[in-house]
């Protein structure tokens, strides 16, 4: 690989990366609203089926994305990629508290009470979520790479969704536990926010498969690896 080569995926990683700690930052911050997807109208548990938080909308880009990163530059930049997400959703609690402890002026739009609202368990969701997210991810790319090399680098499709499946099933019902623990969901609709959550998330895991097989079929022509598996490396 030439040196302009390796500084165009060095830049392509880069904005990967952005976009993926946008992503998970946040679905931290909007997780409070749930809203009802009905393509058929079916209750489990006493909850609508694909009623489900808003942060579930940008939080499967994370995992498209370390997937990705994970076939194309290695695991080594795909856990870093998670560790970097860390930092950031830990500077994003830091940055929230502040701002909750400041007094809102007289003239301020928004009051005291409703950024506390909006804002005020942020703290709880960002910790329960990096707690998940930890747990997830790292469990995502390390399937991903059993299913990588126990197929020799074959079969796209089915380490991208067996790992995201199974993380995505982790991550759902490791943050709900949490959530209700702490009496930001009622343990009642525990049950029907689990099957709804994995079911929505699963189905995205399929949803994202061609995007996948696209971002990797763009990588190879691009920079030429011919070879299944063969991986970019920035150094």
């Amino acid at each position: 690989m030439t040196s302009k080569d390796k500084l165009a995926a060095q830049r392509i990683y880069l904005f990967l990366g952005a976009l993926f700690i946008t992503s998970l930052v946040v679905s931290n911050l909007i997780f409070q609203k749930f809203f009802y997807w009905h393509p058929i109208d079916v209750e489990i548990f006493g909850t609508k089926l694909f009623e489900v938080s808003v942060g579930l909308l940008p939080y499967p880009i994370t995992f498209l994305i370390t997937d990705l990163i994970s076939e194309i530059y290695g695991k080594k930049r795909a856990n870093d990629i998670v560790v970097a997400g860390v930092f950031a959703s830990v500077f994003s609690l830091l940055i929230i508290l502040v701002a909750n402890i400041a007094p809102a002026t007289s003239w301020s739009y928004v009051k005291d009470d409703m950024f506390n609202t909006v804002f005020g368990n942020s703290a709880i969701a960002v910790f329960a979520s990096m707690v998940t997210y930890l747990f997830a991810q790292f469990i995502d790319i390390q399937i991903y790479h059993f299913w990588k090399r126990y197929t020799k680098g074959k079969h796209l499709w089915l380490r991208n969704n067996f790992s995201t499946w199974f993380s995505q099933f982790i991550d759902t019902l490791t943050i709900l536990v949490l959530l209700c623990s702490f009496d930001i969901i009622e343990w009642s609709n525990f049950k029907g926010l689990l099957i709804s959550g994995v079911i929505f998330k699963v189905m995205v895991a399929a949803l994202d498969t061609p995007l996948l097989y696209l971002g990797v079929h763009l990588f190879r022509t691009r920079f030429n690896l011919k070879a299944i598996g063969e991986e970019i490396d920035l150094l």
